[in-house]
This record gives C-alpha cells, sequence and structure tokens, in this order.
C-alpha cells in the first residue's frame, strides 16, 4: 500500500523477470556444473572461465554484448526474429536473458560445490547394483545435491532483481515492459522530487537481497537436515 502505483508495476515485473530468468537457466545450470565437475576434456579451464565472465566483466559490457548477438541486426536475435517470430531488444524476454547471464555463474558456483560433496561411492554402489546413468542421476546425485540447487536458484533469483546495468544497456528502460526495481530506482534519483520514491524503492531492494539470502541459507540446512547431512 506505501508503494505508487508505478513502483508496484516495477517490483511484479522485476519478480517476473527473474522467475523467468531462473526457470530458463537452471536446467542448464544443472548440466553444466555436472560436465565441468565430473568430465574431463581438453578446453575445460576455459569454457570454466568464460562460464564465470560475466562476474568480473562490467555489466554494461555484458549487456553490449548480448545486443550485438540478440539485436535485431545481431546473427542470433535476427534469426530468431524471422524464424521464430521472437523478439528481445525492449522486451522483458530480454530483460530476462540479461539477468539469466549475469546471475548465472552464481548459480553455476553453488550447484558445483554441492555436487563436488556428493559421495562418489553411493553412486558407484547403486552402479554394481544395476541402476543406470539416468537412475542414479535422480534417485541418488540430484537429491543429494538439491541443497545447492535450491541455495543457486534463490540466490540466482535475488542477484536478477538487483541486475541493473546489463538490462539497461540490452532493453533500455521502458515503464511497464523492462523497468525492473533497480531501473525504477535510477528513474526516481534523475527525477525532481523522486528522493523518497528512491529511498522506498532502495529500502524495498534491501530488502529483498537480505531475505533471499537467508531464504537460500535457510532452506539449504533444511535439506541437509532432511537427507541426514
Amino acid at each position: 500500500m506505501w508503494l505508487a502505483p508505478n513502483e508496484s508495476e516495477a517490483l511484479g515485473l522485476s519478480l517476473a523477470v527473474a522467475a523467468r530468468s531462473v526457470v530458463f537457466s537452471l536446467p542448464w545450470a544443472v548440466a553444466l556444473a555436472w560436465i565441468l565437475s565430473r568430465s574431463r576434456f581438453v578446453g575445460r579451464t576455459l569454457v570454466d572461465a568464460v562460464v564465470h565472465l560475466p562476474l568480473v566483466l562490467p555489466p554494461v559490457v555484458v549487456g553490449y554484448g548480448l545486443l550485438l548477438v540478440f539485436g535485431t541486426r545481431g546473427a542470433v536475435g535476427a534469426w530468431l526474429e524471422r524464424v521464430c517470430g521472437i523478439e528481445l531488444m525492449f522486451t522483458r524476454n530480454g530483460a530476462a536473458l540479461a539477468t539469466a547471464v549475469m546471475s548465472f555463474p552464481l548459480m553455476i558456483r553453488a550447484i558445483r560445490i554441492s555436487l563436488e560433496n556428493v559421495d562418489r561411492g553411493l553412486e558407484d554402489a547403486a552402479r554394481t547394483l544395476g541402476a543406470g546413468a539416468i537412475d542414479r542421476f535422480a534417485t541418488i546425485t540430484l537429491p543429494l545435491m538439491l541443497p545447492g540447487v535450491l541455495a543457486g536458484a534463490i540466490i540466482a533469483f535475488s542477484a536478477a532483481l538487483g541486475e541493473f546495468g546489463a538490462v539497461i544497456t540490452f532493453v533500455s528502460n521502458i515503464p511497464g515492459e523492462t523497468r525492473t526495481l533497480p531501473l525504477a530506482l535510477y528513474t526516481a534519483l534523475q527525477s525532481p522530487g523522486g528522493e523518497h520514491a528512491a529511498a522506498r524503492l532502495a529500502a524495498l531492494s534491501f530488502g529483498l537481497g537480505l531475505t533471499g539470502l537467508l531464504l537460500s541459507e535457510w532452506l539449504a540446512r533444511r535439506v541437509r537436515r532432511l537427507l541426514g547431512r
């Protein structure tokens, strides 16, 4: 009730964009964490470095890269628009892509750490009993790495709520379409008399971020207790 209509709209859009980014990137994060943890191949270190590159690059650089690749004149973006009718620039789907790219390394790290702590002896025992690769993953590996999966998803969701640079560079700052919470805060700071709105949005962002971190830790501990770990 204490948020203005445009602020509530930005909050709802942020939650929707963050949820889309997590749903889209989570299966890829699990698969890639598995490959980086369990496989040995030429170029593995390079792949690992590229995956974590958004952690060290300026977000504006990531947004510019997305613009080159997924823009209307980019190789992938032009193909998506021509063949599938999907346009990412200046849309909330593009905002979800930008936040997914920026939060993907955080998700990968949490899942990978959890996966590396899985007892390989349990998987070997299941193999000797005749369990196939898919059965071993679904009944042993995935439940044991679930704390990391949940923690990674929640941390990525929280990070997606606060992403600014990549979003504004790739999809601009369009009210009702791409103006997420950080962009609404930026707009309020640039508007005369917007100090109170900026303070409300900053407090809301702080609360959402803190809640996400606390929830991530609580869920991870809860799942570990349920699994007897």
